[in-house]
């Protein structure tokens, strides 16, 4: 556990990212073509939603990212608040465009899935409403930090805001569970195999998911990385000013 601590010191963990990214980048790209490609183009059409099905390897890995991009925030804020430790504050900042981008793609792609088999592009559903205030959120957290001088005072703020926020996560994630009514069906991957899609459609979108997760880790070590440097010239450039 001591071990991992130290790499809230900057430098340590720049110099894990210089070392990890270039792998981890590589296995992204892997993955996530090797899913899509197995999932759009080899896989059969669904006896009922035709090739529409297809879109599941688009929406389901974001729209699970862009919750999860939300809660690994939660603990980089809750370990800045905690500890007081710089790069878990920067990381939460770092991860926010990343996260607001999986939901963007979750929603545009649920709404083309939506449109054939609803017949509508919208409705206010209790998970796609949860879902859309996800990503006010998402937007309003990127404004605070942008909105606020003082690193300290953004992350503490944005931390806090961070916490609110959760509630609309873990309602998009369990919202077809606490609402009977809308359309929106239940989970696509569950722990019980018997709720899971077909395995023709399941073990790609396995793969597209892992893709996704390689996806989002090396992007935030990528911004976290380049937050450190921007923080150290903003202090460099502050401390000139008064010399």
């Amino acid at each position: 556990m001591r071990a991992i601590w130290e790499y809230a010191n900057p430098k340590k963990f720049i110099t894990l990212v210089d070392r990890v990214l270039p792998g981890l980048s590589v296995l992204a790209l892997a993955a996530l073509s090797a899913g899509l490609i197995w999932g759009f183009f080899f896989t059969p059409d669904d006896y009922r939603q035709g090739a529409t099905v297809k879109i599941i390897y688009l929406h389901v890995p974001a729209a699970l990212m862009a919750i999860n991009a939300w809660m690994m925030m939660l603990v980089a804020s809750l370990i800045w608040l905690i500890r007081r430790h710089h790069v878990s504050a920067l990381a939460a900042r770092a991860a926010a465009p990343v996260g607001a981008m999986m939901t963007v793609i979750a929603l545009l792609t649920g709404a083309i899935w939506g449109q054939p088999m609803w017949g509508t592009w919208w409705a206010w559903d209790p998970r796609l409403t949860s879902f859309l205030i996800l990503f006010l959120f998402y937007l309003g957290y990127i404004a605070l930090w942008q909105a606020i001088e003082g690193d300290d005072t953004a992350a503490d703020l944005t931390s806090v805001l961070c916490i609110v926020g959760s509630v609309f996560a873990v309602l998009s994630r369990y919202a077809v569970n606490f609402w009977n009514q809308g359309l929106h069906q239940g989970a696509s991957l569950s722990l019980d195999k018997e709720e899971n899609v077909a395995d023709v459609f399941y073990y790609p979108l396995l793969v597209s998911i892992a893709g996704f997760v390689l996806l989002f880790l090396a992007l935030v070590l990528l911004r976290t990385r380049t937050e450190i440097r921007a923080r150290r010239t903003r202090a460099l450039l502050a401390r000139e000013r008064m010399t």
